[in-house]
């Protein structure tokens, strides 16, 4: 009933007086009212007799279901100042013990709420009294007149669904970042020119494999030939575009740009990670924007951006791990420390969320990353770790374990980058970064019998002697930190970086097939190898030749070159197959075996940080440039010319 009300008004509930006023004219009306009544059409009966029933609806409902203002509550996290605005009132506040109360309650409050209940009686008679004058004022018009009005109605009706069909509103115009260094980059060497075409012949090996065999999806089945996906689909189209782009596939890249034009849809009925979807759709869209200025790239971030905002509707604000692109209704995975959200996954939006903020003119994504931060810096954390568990319900920490690597890495990385890419104005993420990377070297960072520096996990008070193949970016982390280091401390840091980088060379040099296991151990006499089965797989993963980009680029030693060298003739000799590029289940066997996966990030990471291992440093320099933790490449934002929507001048 009510929504066929609501189709034919198309309006507010001061346009619903109006034509309720119609309804009333049996009782209000003469001789003459009744007549015109009559002579009304049966389905305009039935619209006016609709009408009059959600009137009377609307009546009842204003006296029996407003709420009771003088009821709510909102519980005690100890976090006041930083929950999230709708859990906020303005009655409420904190007592020293930690009680919530109500500010002024008592026989004054009662007083006030006998007020203002009265208050609503006499506003719902005045409109009561307001809308039977106004059908008496309607009866005295002619059946035309009236047939008109309502035909009115319906056209308004109509342009308010071709104005909601319309598409995206446009987006403001912002002066786009100073971009440089997007293409070219040819080393004058002619080996490293040589070594630098080799991968690009790569890219185009798994581009066209996926082209022919999984497009559309998400991801390659390179021996079985065909696609592989999960819920929304083309992760591996938009995951590679910027790598296209930057070595110069344009035709390739125009594939793919004609394919999200035409094909990526986010209206489905389908729950994603807000992380994996963040870091790779949000980001690489954002990406191939920035480097090719097409409007497209833009308009499809931003649309999707809009699609994780409900995420974050929790107590807290920290986000659900899982959010459905249609419904809104977010959920955490249940082997989370009883459903908790995870530090690399809430920890690693702000990035991209700032770099909507500054496209769109919302301030919410900006406001959103920034509450994350401020609810973090107010927590206690043990032995000033990050546990990588935070209850988004409670807002306290899940089991006490710490990582480097999966569940907690890219928390740390986004640390440090949202002082790069705020033009290192944003000194409190620096000053965050800081404090986090001298808690991790004093109690998770050791040294093994062999000499090899490595980064364990700290689990309920214990240190695990075991370093994943996630955590090898940390070594092109602490080189990317050095500068800006507080305490003359940047040589230590990149010394550091430098020994974790050799440390994971050697994970891949003591395996048959020169690739690195998913994770290794430094105890019982056994350094830097797997021990597990389940731990001896390669995913095509992209973390340790990260980490020789980096060194690459701030020491310029040739070893960085060759060992990344080595680690492409691996990938090409043992991962190659006739429709794409494989992992193996197996680095230390001489026969592997493939998984069949290729994945997205192969061809948005490791075959990148590879290109740009052999191209010369004026290709995406890092002066202008910070890459996401899926290597999108986002410029700096230099914001002492830019001030970003509901930021705070104190923050810069």
């Amino acid at each position: 009933m009510t929504a066929k009300t609501k189709t034919i008004k198309g309006k507010s509930s001061s346009a619903l007086t109006e034509h309720t006023a119609l309804c009333v004219c049996v009782e209000v009306g003469g001789e003459n009212e009744g007549r015109k009544w009559a002579t009304l059409r049966l389905s305009e009966k039935f619209i006016l007799l609709l009408i009059l029933s959600a009137f009377i609806t609307l009546c009842f409902g204003a006296f029996f279901f407003l709420p009771d203002n003088s009821k709510h509550k909102r519980f005690d996290l100890g976090l006041e100042d930083v929950l999230i605005p709708h859990i906020d009132s303005p009655k409420e506040g904190k007592h020293a013990s930690g009680q919530v109360v109500i500010h002024g309650q008592g026989g004054h409050d009662e007083h006030r709420h006998r007020e203002e209940q009265e208050s609503l009686r006499d506003k719902i008679r005045a409109d009561h009294e307001r809308a039977l004058q106004e059908a008496k004022e309607k009866l005295r018009k002619s059946r035309e007149e009236l047939q008109a009005e309502i035909q009115t109605e319906k056209n308004k009706v109509m342009e308010d669904l071709k104005k909601t069909n319309a598409g995206p509103k446009p987006l403001p115009p912002v002066p786009m970042p100073r971009v440089v260094g997007i293409n070219d980059g040819e080393p004058p060497e002619p080996d490293v020119k040589e070594k630098r075409d080799k991968i690009r012949e790569m890219m185009k090996h798994a581009w066209d494999s996926y082209r022919q065999y999984g497009w559309g999806y998400n991801e390659l089945k390179p021996l079985a030939k065909k696609g592989h996906s999960t819920n929304i689909f083309g992760a591996t189209i938009v995951d590679a575009l910027d790598t296209l782009y930057i070595m110069g596939l344009h035709e390739e890249f125009k594939d793919g740009q004609e394919w999200i034009e035409q094909n990526l849809d986010f209206s489905v009925n389908a729950e994603v990670s807000v992380f994996e979807v963040n870091i790779r759709f949000i980001g690489g869209l954002l990406a191939a924007y920035y480097l090719s200025g097409q409007e497209v790239f833009k308009l499809k971030a931003v649309q999707l951006a809009e699609k994780l905002l409900p995420a974050f509707n929790t107590p807290t604000g920290i986000p659900w791990a899982m959010v459905n692109l249609k419904s809104g209704v977010g959920r955490n995975w249940g082997w989370a420390s009883a459903g908790s959200s995870i530090l690399a996954e809430f920890g690693t939006l702000h990035m991209e969320f700032v770099h909507l903020t500054y496209l769109t003119g919302n301030p919410a994504y900006y406001q959103k990353v920034m509450h994350i931060r401020k609810l973090l810096a107010k927590m206690d954390r043990p032995n000033g770790l990050y546990p990588n568990y935070l209850n988004p319900r409670t807002g306290r920490w899940g089991q006490h374990h710490t990582s480097v690597g999966g569940l907690g890495d890219s928390f740390y990385e986004y640390l440090l980058k949202a002082w790069l890419m705020s033009d290192k104005t944003d000194t409190e993420a620096r000053k965050t970064y800081d404090d986090a990377i001298e808690a991790i070297e004093r109690h998770l960072i050791r040294k093994s019998n062999g000499g090899l520096t490595f980064i364990g996990e700290w689990k309920n008070g214990h240190l695990e002697r075991k370093m994943g193949h996630l955590a090898c970016f940390a070594g092109g982390m602490f080189a990317l930190g050095a500068d800006g280091s507080p305490d003359d401390k940047a040589g230590h840091y990149l010394q550091l970086g430098a020994e974790i980088a050799h440390t994971c060379h050697e994970s891949y040099d003591r395996t048959v097939l020169k690739l690195g296991p998913e994770a290794f151990k430094f105890d019982s006499g056994l350094e830097a190898v797997a021990v597990r089965q389940n731990e001896k797989y390669y995913i095509l993963r992209p973390e340790v030749i990260e980490t020789y980009w980096y060194m690459w680029r701030f020491t310029h030693d040739p070893k960085y070159r060759q060992w990344g060298w080595e680690a492409a003739q691996a990938i090409d000799k043992y991962c190659r197959v006739s429709g794409g590029f494989s992992g193996v289940k197996d680095v230390y066997s001489s026969t592997p075996t493939y998984d069949d996966v290729q994945q997205s990030f192969f061809l948005a990471e490791t075959l990148k940080y590879l290109y740009l291992l052999f191209s010369s440093d004026d290709l995406m320099p890092l002066e202008s440039w910070v890459f996401n933790t899926e290597a999108h490449p986002l410029p700096v934002l230099h914001l002492g010319n830019i001030t970003l929507p509901g930021s705070e001048p104190a923050q810069r």
